[in-house]
């Protein structure tokens, strides 16, 4: 195969590698000197880079690996690499301890694909892949080998715009996540090493944590000192808002500071405390025998695995000073560090009294497992529907939350929890004993989700007592709807008095009620007399000022709409004041309606008191 010698036989080259893009590793990147003679229009110019290009293709194509087929049922594994110019990914399979590949897949990028970061890159050669592999991805379990922490960014609280595209379009696949390991066939370390960029990151920076505990009559304390090798040092001077021991408020400290560790996502570190109980039992030389310390010591141990390096050492109190003075701190101020202090209201650990109580199983738990492990729960019977519902959910502060659409993230809540939210919504001291979809939407717009939100609304409005007692009695036959002429919002209103009602604070005891007819949007406003003057007011704050002079205006015949005073000052403003016939409320129904729901709240929350 001689090198092509015209743009038309580089183009004839090209058309033929993308047939056999999914036999040869690596294609993409392999033909980018190709591309980029393709872009000259004005001259043709086959460089050496072209050449190595060609030639390398070539000893490839002399020697391709052999494809195989993937068996049923057949767990398969997928690399991804990505390079500045390209993405690339392999399927294998794995029999006997050796790897066959099935399937290989490449794209150059374009455009804004080119400044993605390395991890996005990444994410893009996944579902790139599923793509391209769809049928593969359906009907086989896919491992992605890989050193980066995809499952974590596709599964963080905080993802947004493609990466929450990607990561509901792979929750239809059973995806698993695993660290790359070994490689087992030359073919896939021929692959790997051809993509793999040197990392330019320090992952093996080491911190060191000094921490400290004082407990004294005039209060408990814990100091947290946390120092970077390059010298940038971050302090914490946390008050204890409880009674605590010395030991005990060591063990806070200790724990604070692995905690902050963690939300910084520290890996290696190194803590030194002046207090050798504490050092000499979490390195196991000394036997625990407050059942107090014991539970503190099993939270340290726990959070210590979370480090890659973890290490404890007891250093003199003098060379823990200024992790002691943060301790005892009220207040101050540093120079040359950054200090902030905040307080710890209850123990982290506390010992109580152990009563057995028998619980149902919890929604959540399916969820929190499968995004903690990626292991699908058992018992799910239609495993790629759990996976599409997963997608919708996150992990924050080992706290399970829902994504809304529209709205942040809403807490999910277990049964009793949701029991206290729905009570509170619906009854409590903003309660106002809506409707059961209008309660729904209370409690998502304060934040609570759970899976039965709209069946436990309506069962709530079916069992309270004062809704079934104040619910509208219906005695009359359904008839038709009539149609409305209005053309545009705010054109016409319609006003009603209610009252009198029990005098409340200001001597109130009226309401008057506007509604527009287009949005059935309502104003109210308690008054104390129902005057024309009041009236007067009403229409130009509530409605002028808010939303425009209207057009019309339906009011009854009460003398304070009847008034002289009243008519001239629509008058003035050329609105058109409409009386509603005598006994006949259906004249200005709309604002009747809006009574009725308002008297209808109001007296079932009147009698909840």
């Amino acid at each position: 195969m001689t090198s092509p010698q015209t743009v038309k036989e580089v183009q004839r080259l090209t058309g033929r590698l993308a047939a056999l893009s999914g036999f040869v590793p690596c294609l993409a990147l392999t033909s980018i000197p190709f591309f980029q003679t393709i872009k000259k229009k004005n001259r043709f110019d086959w460089n050496d880079d072209c050449e190595k290009a060609f030639s390398k293709l070539k000893t490839t194509l002399s020697q391709p690996p052999i494809l195989q087929k993937p068996l049923q049922g057949e767990d398969l594994f997928l690399y991804l690499s990505a390079t500045d110019w390209a993405i690339s990914s392999a399927l294998v399979t794995e029999r006997n301890k050796v790897q066959h590949p099935i399937y290989f897949v490449s794209k150059t990028l374009q455009h804004a694909q080119l400044n993605y970061p390395r991890i996005e890159k990444l994410a893009l050669a996944l579902v790139f892949s599923a793509w391209r592999l769809r049928p593969y991805f359906q009907s086989h379990v896919i491992h992605v080998r890989t050193d980066h922490p995809l499952r974590q960014v596709l599964h963080k609280p905080e993802i947004a715009g493609r990466f929450l595209k990607w990561a509901v379009e792979l929750s239809e696949f059973d995806i698993k996540y695993q660290s790359r390991g070994p490689i087992k066939s030359q073919f896939l370390a021929d692959f790997i090493a051809e993509l793999t960029i040197p990392s330019d990151e320090d992952h093996t920076k080491q911190w060191t944590l000094y921490v400290d505990g004082s407990s004294n009559n005039g209060g408990c304390g814990a100091g947290i000192r946390l120092e970077a090798e390059d010298g940038f040092i971050l302090e914490h001077s946390i008050h204890l808002a409880f009674k605590a021991s010395n030991n005990q408020s060591e063990y806070e400290a200790l724990i604070a500071g692995l905690r902050l560790c963690l939300d910084l996502q520290i890996s290696a570190i190194k803590v030194y405390c002046d207090s050798l109980l504490v050092v000499q039992q979490v390195n196991d030389l000394f036997k625990v025998k407050d059942p107090l310390l014991s539970k503190y010591l099993l939270l340290v141990k726990k959070l210590s695995t979370k480090f890659a390096k973890f290490e404890v050492q007891h250093i003199p109190r003098e060379q823990n000073q200024r992790a002691d003075i943060l301790s005892k701190l009220d207040s101050t101020q540093s120079e040359l560090s950054t200090l902030q202090q905040f307080t710890i209201t209850s123990p982290t650990v506390t010992l109580t009294n152990v009563l057995s109580v028998t619980q149902g199983k919890d929604w959540r738990d399916d969820f929190i497992h499968y995004l903690q492990t990626g292991a699908i729960p058992e018992g799910v019977e239609n495993n790629k529907k759990f996976r599409r519902q997963t997608s919708f959910f996150t992990i924050f502060n080992r706290t399970l939350y829902r994504r809304g659409y529209t709205r942040p993230l809403l807490k999910c809540l277990n049964k009793s929890e949701a029991d206290i939210a729905l009570a509170e919504a619906h009854e409590g001291i903003y309660g106002t004993h809506t409707g059961a979809r209008s309660l729904a939407s209370k409690v998502l717009r304060a934040g609570f989700f759970w899976p039965t939100l709209k069946q436990d609304s309506q069962q709530k409005i079916r069992s309270c007592n004062n809704c079934q007692k104040h619910a509208p009695l219906i005695h009359i036959p359904a008839e038709q709807l009539h149609h409305s002429d209005i053309s545009w919002p705010f054109n016409q209103w319609g006003l009603d008095i209610l009252g009198p009602f029990p005098t409340a604070p200001g001597q109130v005891k009226f309401l008057i009620v506007g509604i527009d007819y287009f949005s059935k949007w309502v104003e109210a406003q308690p008054l104390a007399k129902i005057t024309s003057q009041q009236m007067i007011s009403f229409v130009w704050k509530n409605i002028i000022c808010h939303f425009g002079i209207p057009q019309h205006i339906i009011t009854d015949n009460g003398r304070q709409f009847a008034d002289q005073k009243f008519q001239s000052f629509l008058q003035n403003l050329k609105i058109k004041q409409h009386f509603a016939s005598v006994e006949h409320p259906q004249t200005n129904g709309l604002a009747e309606a809006a009574n009725k729901v308002i008297l209808q709240a109001t007296c079932t929350k009147e009698e909840a008191r």
